[in-house]
């Protein structure tokens, strides 16, 4: 059971926006709609990534425009910016949802 509920939270490294949302309203705690410097970098753990806890402050350190200690989960320019911190530092893949 442990082996599935780790699984579950491991993402594709290839995910749309709203997937990566999605995978990190995981690990919203206190389920505020915002994400912590100590819930992205549980995030980070859940990726096996090494240095979590430097990644996530890096993480925060970019992503968090109005300095308040969290990424807003509504505010699409400190997303916007955590996507491309995930992008280009963590690797992964992730697209934007067009519409046709």
């Amino acid at each position: 059971m442990a082996i599935m509920c780790f699984i579950q939270t491991l993402p594709n490294r290839e995910m749309s926006v709203d997937e990566f949302k999605a995978w990190l309203r995981r690990f919203d705690m206190d389920h505020d709609g915002q994400i912590s410097r100590e819930e992205l970098q549980a995030a980070l753990h859940s990726l096996n990534a090494w240095f979590a806890w430097w990644k996530a402050r890096r993480g925060m350190k970019e992503a968090d425009i109005n300095r308040n200690g969290h990424i807003d989960n509504k505010t699409k320019d400190e997303m916007d910016k955590l996507v491309n911190y995930a992008q280009q530092h963590l690797h992964m893949k992730i697209y934007e949802d067009y519409v046709w």
